[in-house]
């Protein structure tokens, strides 16, 4: 589904992505993992192109993206659920996830598509709260939020940036069980997460990253297992 190889990514003059390799298959859930500024969020900005890399290649559902600009990844299928969410804060529920419905597109994907229905079927929560607006929404409402709005793009591999960041305990298990829910689905995900048990709970495979570059992948029990590359790398 997507294969990223040998990235190079630079803000100005600093070298951030020292040559990431990874990839994702059809249907699966993988996870990076690694603590803060170690480049997570910049390889998720690197693969949608909202951060071309310099050099390395990127390749979704066998097409070469590398110099195709972000707007036609995202019509090729990809959806992102951003760190920091990024609502439209003067919308309310339904506006924000008309515009994103407004941008649905065929992308050869036979599951079932969102709708706004089936949107609020998985997020009860925001049909209570339909004609908020997205700035008197609770900081787990928004991360509903920008979730759906993300689903409701119809996207074949979603990249999910941080989805915990900021959460209170029980809504991060919400989270999770939406998560798994679509991962029964066959949804692929890419999941940059520093919440380890988070993680492994959920991913069929995980990278750590540290200063810019893949450290260790392993399936996430081995990983679970290892003390040496958890308290190096993750901190624990």
């Amino acid at each position: 589904m997507l294969e990223v190889r040998d990235i190079h990514t630079y803000y100005g003059d600093s070298y951030v992505l020292q040559g990431v390799s990874l990839q994702v298959g059809r249907g699966s859930v993988v996870a990076v993992l690694g603590r803060n500024g170690m480049g997570k969020t910049t390889l998720i900005r690197s693969i949608i192109g909202f951060t071309p890399p310099r050099h390395g290649q990127r390749w979704f559902k066998g097409v070469e993206i590398t110099h195709m600009p972000s707007y036609r990844i995202a019509r090729m299928g990809m959806g992102i659920i951003p760190q920091g969410r990024r609502i439209f804060p003067s919308l309310n529920v339904r506006e924000n996830l008309d515009i994103a419905g407004r941008h649905q597109v065929a992308t050869g994907n036979t599951r079932q598509r969102w709708t706004l229905e089936r949107v609020f079927r998985l997020f009860p929560r925001l049909r209570k709260r339909v004609h908020h607006s997205g700035r008197a929404l609770s900081g787990g409402e928004q991360q509903m939020l920008a979730s759906a709005r993300a689903l409701i793009g119809n996207p074949e591999f979603l990249l999910m940036d941080e989805p915990t960041e900021g959460l209170a305990p029980l809504l991060v298990r919400e989270l999770g069980r939406m998560i798994q829910q679509l991962k029964e689905e066959g949804q692929s995900m890419l999941l940059v997460e520093q919440n380890l048990p988070f993680a492994l709970q959920l991913a069929d495979y995980v990278y750590v990253m540290s200063k810019g570059r893949i450290v260790y992948e392993s399936p996430p029990h081995v990983l679970a297992q290892n003390e040496e590359v958890k308290a190096r790398h993750l901190g624990i």
